[in-house]
């Protein structure tokens, strides 16, 4: 099977691609000029290609010649978007467009595919069956994998089992690491607004307090996690933003609060019960204090789950690839939301880390201004798909 050294050939140009791209951020649905790179270059290579799927997404679709592949077929997915933020990476290749940027190696991801891309249409005699390359838009809590599975995307093009792989700082470079079970936890936003009666700062006994409803409600969301949900389970509630009142009238009370945070779980159990006990515990604490609580629930990206069978056809790649001792057949699952748990509610898959090594800025982590995707893991991605292709349809 590839190794990075067979995909050494193609590092300039997955390097040249990525720092492009890199160069050139684009937010969620707004992936045109991305898009159309990779579209015209999987048309060069002789795969073929259909555009604005779930909006701006791309995929191409190649057809091996080894015999027998049947009408097996799986799907390899890469997202292609940047995040709204300021770049301070001090790269020559920094993004030209002020307030965005590839902040989470979306552009390394898109790369990858493409080199892998360009490889197995060079090489269709080692494998049959189809393999189609998925240029998804708009990962970043927009909906993008969504989008494209309601337009349509595995009735028109079929798939036994989907794969996706994201960059990992911090695991040694070319490390590819695929979690048992449970890879990303659901991510979603809940709300809740007090209402109770204004009144003057000085006389609270005439009115009724939101704000203190809304601090010992603060206080309780604690208390789910640490006393409802089994220890060996896990689950985040946390307060992201907070509005109430004015600055400049700090001698009021006012009537309103507003809330609103994340929530993080691992399996829909856990899930459903930080749903049901946030709702119960405002409405208690509203009780407690004489107000009115609306709280609102709203459920946004499943828990990514891998599936056990297409786990360890994923090890199997891996250790093909990149060898065994850059290989680990589990990793402790991560508290990020991911919408590729969107295709693997229609479809069996798994989700594996790729490892980039230390960033190369103490904070150059993910959703940080100093990210930057290290390019010498790239042969590695590259050659990881390049296998795992051969593993599912050789």
């Amino acid at each position: 099977m590839p190794t990075p050294e067979d995909l050494a050939s193609l590092a300039a140009d997955m390097t040249a691609w990525r720092r492009d791209f890199h160069r050139h951020p684009e937010l969620g649905f707004e992936e045109r000029r991305t898009a159309g790179i990779v579209a015209a270059l999987l048309k060069d290579w002789g795969i073929a290609v259909e555009e604005g799927i779930g909006e701006t997404g791309v995929v191409g679709t190649l057809t091996g010649t080894r015999g027998p592949g049947g009408n097996r077929a799986v799907a390899l997915r890469a997202d292609m978007d940047a995040l709204a933020m300021p770049e301070a990476t001090g790269a020559a290749y920094a993004s030209t467009v002020p307030g965005k940027m590839h902040a989470c190696g979306h552009d390394g991801h898109t790369a990858m595919l493409l080199g892998a891309a360009r490889w197995l249409a060079s090489n269709r005699d080692r494998f049959g069956g189809t393999v189609h390359f998925v240029f998804q838009p708009a990962e970043e809590s927009l909906g993008g994998a969504r989008r494209m599975v309601k337009d349509g995307l595995f009735e028109r093009f079929p798939a036994d089992a989907v794969y996706g792989m994201h960059n990992l700082p911090g695991l040694p470079v070319g490390t590819v690491a695929v979690p048992k079970g449970a890879v990303l936890a659901s991510s979603d936003t809940w709300e809740v607004t007090f209402r109770g009666a204004g009144v003057h700062g000085a006389r609270p006994h005439l009115g009724t307090d939101a704000p203190l409803a809304a601090a010992q409600f603060i206080a309780a969301l604690p208390m789910i996690v640490a006393r409802e949900i089994d220890p060996l389970q896990a689950a985040v509630l946390s307060v992201g933003h907070m509005a109430a009142g004015a600055r400049n009238a700090p001698n009021v009370i006012p009537a309103e609060v507003f809330l609103c945070g994340t929530a993080r779980a691992f399996s829909e159990e856990v899930r459903s019960h930080l749903e049901a006990r946030m709702a119960a515990v405002a409405r208690g604490v509203a009780a407690t204090c004489r107000v009115e609580a609306e709280p609102r629930y709203i459920r946004r990206i499943s828990p990514t789950i891998n599936r056990a069978e297409q786990a360890a056809v994923a090890v199997k790649a891996a250790r093909a690839a990149v060898g065994g001792a850059r290989t680990m057949d589990d990793h402790p699952p991560l508290t990020p939301g991911e919408d590729f748990s969107e295709f693997l509610a229609v479809r069996p898959g798994a989700y594996v880390w790729l490892g980039t090594g230390d960033p190369a800025h103490p904070e150059g982590f993910h959703h940080n201004p100093h990210f930057d995707f290290n390019d010498a893991a790239l042969p590695h991605g590259a050659a990881f798909w390049c296998a795992l292709v051969e593993q599912e349809l050789g």
